[in-house]
């Protein structure tokens, strides 16, 4: 099966001369080869690529990946059962997430997401809703005026407490949730280098950056296990996904692994937590820089609440909250590099792609394209109404994927960061210092280098 954009060459023929090669990017160094980029300027490389065309080759240390930039061949690729989920960054989030849902392919994920699913249906993310709306008030409760506060941090512990209540049915995890905050953010520094640079050996070594990798690493799947094994002892079943994952068999009847479980949970604490922190974290700033945009949230707020605390099911009327979750998910992405591998032999775009080979795409780069959003850099929740994203092209903006690696906890990371923001805005304005840092940290995932806010209460 062949894949190609409504703009590519014709098909491929039989003659194997025939197939044509994507263009090379350039620039890269001898043994490093776009690697050192990717290291030391990795936001400012990834975006320059669409300068090369809308496919590029890539040297990755002493292996070739192609670079997707154009938006409509990025859906495609994740549409096509050529490619599956693989290449650097899998390979690297292999050694956190196992063979959890994020990470399978074929039928075992495709049996990983039956179990999961039902979880998130619109019926029990209404049922969750009541979690979310109470961890939002206990942190906003928290503070008090004139105190400086690490919102990543917060929100991290929020959406961990959220996620281990809501859906595993965890209620001892407040020295557990700080655990993992600590831990996630060892971990994921230490993984972007191993998937940038694959230099298996140098990683075995006793240096203090490896050891401190390795003991995060421990505690976060210690801390799993703590979990599984504290529901295990306790008899209970209360109908959550930690129930469904501990009663769920395999293709012949047989009950899944024990290490299958652990897996399934360390993915959903991962993206359940780290996701909508991130998110979350890169909202309240760019809030915090539009104190126009902050205002309109605020009214909105107060307008569909009339004071009280927001619900569930007040969220189809907050608008213009939704529209700046959404851009800011567009321009300060957590989630900014993702890879795929070829399955088979065949083609994107009109270029041959080899079995086996590494495809490169990134949301931050194709969401702050000019060629796709007018303004591209500035911060604009209206391009969201109605009249406006019509003008963008579907394929420009998919933070939750396409396909059938779609996130299935979509409509749950959205209630949430919706609750979120609109129980800290009524009761805080949340106000720069001179101890923020808003440049990019790095790692897997994007976050602030230095997300210090200072809490103002709202007169």
């Amino acid at each position: 099966m062949t894949v190609e954009s409504a703009e590519s060459t014709p098909a491929l023929g039989a003659d194997p001369g025939e197939r044509r090669t994507p263009p090379y990017a350039g620039g890269g160094a001898p043994l490093l080869g776009h690697a050192g980029k990717l290291l030391r300027d990795p936001l400012g490389f990834v975006a320059s690529l669409r300068d090369h065309g809308d496919l590029v080759r890539l040297k990755l240390g002493p292996k070739t990946a192609y670079a997707v930039c154009d938006p409509d061949l990025v859906a495609a690729l994740l549409k096509s059962p050529d490619f599956m989920v693989g290449g650097p960054l899998w390979e690297t989030l292999g050694v956190l997430l196992g063979k959890g849902v994020a990470t399978s392919n074929g039928p075992l994920h495709r049996r990983q997401r039956r179990t999961i699913q039902p979880t998130f249906r619109m019926d029990r993310i209404a049922e969750h809703a009541t979690v979310m709306e109470e961890e939002a008030r206990a942190m906003a409760a928290r503070w008090k005026p004139g105190d400086t506060v690490d919102i990543g941090a917060e929100v991290f512990r929020t959406a961990v407490r959220i996620v281990a209540r809501s859906v595993l049915h965890v209620d001892s995890i407040d020295e557990r949730a700080d655990r993992l905050g600590s831990s996630l953010h060892t971990v994921f520094s230490g993984l972007y280098r191993r998937m940038v640079l694959s230099v298996g050996p140098f990683y075995r070594l006793p240096l203090p950056a490896n050891r401190r990798f390795e003991r995060a690493l421990a505690d976060l799947h210690r801390l799993v296990d703590e979990i599984i094994a504290q529901r295990r002892a306790s008899g209970l079943n209360p109908g959550d996904l930690l129930a469904a994952l501990l009663d769920a068999r395999d293709e012949n009847g047989d009950s899944v692994s024990e290490q299958e479980v652990h897996d399934q949970v360390v993915s959903l604490l991962v993206a359940g937590a780290e996701n909508v922190a991130s998110t979350l974290t890169w909202t309240f700033h760019l809030l915090a820089e539009h104190p126009e945009q902050e205002r309109r949230m605020h009214d909105e707020v107060e307008s569909a609440t009339g004071g009280r605390p927001v619900a569930f099911a007040d969220l189809d009327g907050l608008i213009h909250t939704r529209n700046v979750i959404t851009e800011a998910m567009r321009v300060r992405p957590g989630v900014w590099i993702l890879t795929r591998q070829a399955a088979v032999d065949t083609e994107l775009g009109g270029y041959h792609i080899p079995a086996g080979a590494d495809i490169v795409y990134s949301p931050f780069a194709m969401q702050r394209d000019p060629r796709s959003f007018r303004d591209h850099l500035e911060f604009d929740p209206d391009r969201w109404l109605p009249e406006r994203a019509a003008e963008v092209r579907q394929s420009a903006m998919m933070p939750f994927s396409v396909g059938n690696r779609k996130c299935p906890g979509d409509h749950f990371s959205m209630a949430e960061l919706a609750i979120i923001l609109a129980t800290v805005t009524p009761r805080w304005r949340l106000v720069p210092t001179t101890e923020t840092d808003t440049t990019a940290r790095i790692g897997i995932t994007l976050q602030p280098k230095r997300s210090l806010l200072r809490v103002e209460e709202r007169k």
